[in-house]
């Protein structure tokens, strides 16, 4: 077979079986694209990855292809976080374990030393991948804080009388909600993103790429807290309807364009830095085609030297014969390892659990040990969201006092979408924000042998306060850490054929001359008498 044949013979079974292994991650990535407009840039990644690569031939070429059995390494470590990913229920570790299988691919085709020359256009490819639901939401929540500090500070410096309660912008007869929608995340990754791809193209000292990558940071957040102020005047002019449709749609493109332009500005400003006094345009800096690397020291851009085309063997920058007419044997073996593996994939999904006998959510009791209960639904939207197998949500009164919340959704099987998130990215909405998150310690209650571990928020709003508990309950173990949930999910997979759990929360309001001590003892109360209930519904 000759070798253009067999070049293509294994780019179109990798190919084929990456796709097969990976297509449901792929398709959440590609959803996440679409219909995110967090993550709408990437689409374009993968393309400008490939550009940026094709731009690097002549440095592969100068490096010499050699091929690496590091490559092979690199696939292997690989497929073993696809395992993991599969098993723990997290679609961010089979899109990082997809990136790791093609940086493995390229290293046993290429070599270690040609793959160095196309590390940024790699690595390039990681602005693509959704952030983690736990670091999305975290951050989520802090960008709509700032945004509507910002927004409020925009609106007062004005004119406008306006007041902040979490994430809720007061103007009187009209209250704005700073949603996660309008928290600034959708400026901050995009930008982000063209920040890096800048600072690579820009040719200039190192620190200052650096400072260009940073300053995209607080230049998302002080824009959106800007059209926030903006949309808050608007809606004092012009009513409600200026902060809805396309009039709240134009102003986040148009404001995004206004980002890009200051990182252009900055990338001007910065190239007039030490160049001492000589004429230096944004255009010398700035480049698709440069890629020499530029000294501390340098004034100016260096121009490469042209790559010699006639052959010669003293010319170092021409690709070897062995090199250029045959593949790699690792790469060979690492494109012959991926089917195998993608075949074995589908006995993985296909995989059965037993878990044990349970009773249903809805006989669960609404009187227990004088609490009297009050049944309550969730939205469809909510149920649709969440994807539980069964939930009860009720609330429980007990001689007059505030009434405590109780919500348990239960999982018979934990997959990829399917499995129980943490509270910590619902808690904030409705002008609600987060004030304190500790672990908090039950003496062991009636039909329990082992102590309650959970966890206990402070959120706020105003002059009201709410405590909140909850917990995992996942098998016989009772857990607080998300992490130790995903760690905890891919073992008893693996070892246990069970991943069924449910999630546990529990609130109540600070009521009128309560303090946070006496909503704590009627949660504790209430904890000892809904816990032993809590083990038919939710078995070890």
């Amino acid at each position: 077979m000759s070798s253009k044949l067999l070049l293509s013979f294994s780019a179109v079974l990798a190919t084929v079986s990456l796709g097969y292994l990976y297509f449901e991650s792929l398709v959440f990535l590609f959803n996440h694209w679409i219909g995110s407009d967090d993550y709408s840039h990437g689409m374009f990644v993968p393309i400008i990855s490939l550009f940026l690569i094709w731009q690097s031939r002549h440095p592969i070429a100068a490096a010499g292809v050699t091929g690496s059995w590091w490559g092979l390494a690199v696939v292997i470590a690989g497929l073993g976080l696809y395992l993991v990913g599969e098993l723990a229920t997290l679609y961010v570790l089979q899109h990082f374990s997809l990136w790791i299988v093609l940086v493995g691919l390229v290293i046993g085709a290429l070599g270690l030393k040609a793959s160095r020359a196309i590390i940024f256009p790699l690595g390039y490819l990681l602005t693509s991948i959704p952030l983690p639901t736990f670091l999305y939401a975290g951050l989520s929540s802090q960008l709509q804080l700032w945004s509507s500090a910002l927004g409020v500070g925009c609106l007062q410096l004005v004119g406008v009388t306006a007041f902040r309660e979490g994430n809720v912008i007061d103007l009187g007869p009209v209250q704005l909600q700073v949603v996660e929608a309008c928290s600034g995340i959708r400026y901050l990754l995009p930008l982000t993103s063209l920040a890096l791809l800048c600072a690579y193209l820009f040719k200039d000292r190192m620190w200052k790429r650096v400072i260009l990558i940073l300053s995209s940071i607080p230049i998302s957040i002080l824009v959106n807290g800007f059209r926030i102020g903006m949309i808050g005047v608007l809606v004092e002019w012009y009513g409600q309807e200026a902060s809805e449709g396309f009039a709240h749609l134009f102003e986040g493109w148009v404001l995004f364009m206004a980002s890009l332009g200051l990182l252009i500005l900055e990338m001007w400003f910065l190239a007039k830095i030490g160049s001492n006094g000589q004429p230096v345009s944004l255009q010398d800096r700035f480049t698709w085609l440069d890629h020499s690397p530029v000294s501390s020291s340098a004034s100016t851009v260096p121009v490469p030297s042209a790559i010699s085309r006639q052959p010669s063997a003293s010319n170092p920058l021409r690709p070897s014969t062995s090199a250029s007419t045959s593949l790699s044997s690792a790469y060979l073996f690492s494109v012959t390892l991926l089917v195998p593996v993608a075949l074995a994939s589908s006995f993985l999904g296909q995989r059965i659990e037993v878990p044990p006998d349970r009773a249903l959510f809805v006989d669960f009791p609404m009187h227990i040990q004088g609490w009297t209960g009050t049944s309550l639904s969730l939205e469809q939207q909510y149920i649709d969201a969440l994807r539980f197998d069964d939930y009860v949500l009720a609330e429980y009164r007990h001689d007059g006092s505030q009434p405590v919340t109780f919500y348990s959704a239960y999982y018979r099987s934990q997959r990829k979408g399917q499995s129980a998130h943490s509270p910590q990215s619902c808690l904030p909405g409705g002008g609600w924000e987060i004030s304190s998150i500790k672990n908090l310690d039950f003496a062991p209650v009636s039909g329990m042998a082992y102590r309650l571990h959970a966890n206990r928020a402070v959120i706020e709003k105003g002059n009201q306060k709410q405590i909140v508990l909850y917990w995992f309950k996942q098998r016989d173990r009772l857990l607080t850490s998300e992490y130790l949930v995903k760690f905890y999910l891919f073992w008893d997979a693996l070892l246990r054929a069970r991943t069924d759990g449910a999630l546990v929360r529990i609130a109540s309001l600070v009521g009128p001359g309560e303090t946070e001590e006496i909503v704590d003892q009627r949660m504790r109360q209430f904890v000892s008498a809904m816990q032993p209930e809590l083990n038919r519904y939710v078995p070890d």
